[in-house]
């Protein structure tokens, strides 16, 4: 197990595109957020009561978790479909016969480099965010911050790891993106908007999820920050689940 670890280490850091999808994934949610939490700063006043009462400073510095999540579901899709796309992975199955091994070994990598990344993200995102805040600002020692801070970083790596899961299912970068995309920028805030169908969007994974950074509460859910997690623990290991289904009964 030793010597596949590595081998996967050396596939994930000797491919550039894995490599600037992590790097951006942590300047566009960084910078993004330093923006937005400036343009709040300086527009504040002009906020309602209703939305200075409910307003969140923590939740305001995550702003570019939006657009850096894709960053992050890039880097689990090309970790995967990388091998299908050159054929390289028939050679990876001849020097590692046992699928699960070699899929478990690719996963905990990327997954650390993931949980790292966005960790780093989730600190760098909230500490110049709240600089940017100035007067608005909050701190980790203020109740649930610390929790909302760290759960960022955890839905970073979640989020790359729910896209390896899909990249092992359908073992294409375009399907995969294809797929990914439409789900989380348009599916899920169409769902997750309309009255209708609002209940369905909230148990969907990124809005479930998302709800681990939040220390306000505001709307109706129906559960909690780390219910919101685990719907989207739940969202990964099915993903995982069919991938490792796949991977197991077709060839390559």
């Amino acid at each position: 197990m030793r010597r596949v670890l590595r081998s996967e280490w050396t596939k994930i850091r000797s491919v550039r595109s894995t490599v600037w999808t992590l790097a951006s994934a942590l300047v566009v949610t960084v910078a993004l957020g330093m923006l937005i939490s400036g343009l709040v700063r300086h527009s504040f006043d002009d906020l309602s009561r209703e939305d200075r009462l409910t307003f969140d400073p923590t939740y305001t510095s995550f702003a570019g978790t939006s657009l850096g999540q894709l960053a992050m579901i890039a880097f689990g899709v090309l970790v995967v479909s990388t091998e299908y796309g050159t054929g390289t992975i028939r050679a990876s199955l001849a020097a590692v016969p046992q699928r699960g091994t070699l899929m478990a070994a690719k996963l905990l990598v990327a997954t650390a480099l993931a949980l790292l990344v966005g960790m780093a993200t989730s600190f760098l995102a909230f500490l110049l965010g709240q600089a940017m805040l100035g007067p608005y600002r909050t701190s980790l020692g203020e109740p649930g911050v610390t929790r909302a801070v760290v759960g960022g970083g955890l839905y970073m790596g979640l989020m790359a790891l729910f896209a390896m899961g899909v990249a092992w299912t359908l073992r294409s970068a375009m399907l995969s993106f294809g797929v990914l995309i439409p789900f989380f920028f348009m599916i899920s805030s169409i769902l997750a908007n309309v009255e209708a169908t609002k209940r369905v969007g909230d148990y969907l994974p990124d809005v479930a999820g998302s709800r681990i950074m939040a220390v306000v509460e505001t709307g109706d859910r129906p559960y909690g920050p780390w219910t919101g997690l685990l719907i989207m623990v739940l969202w990964v290991a099915a993903a995982v689940l069919a991938g490792y289904l796949v991977l197991r009964q077709r060839d390559a």
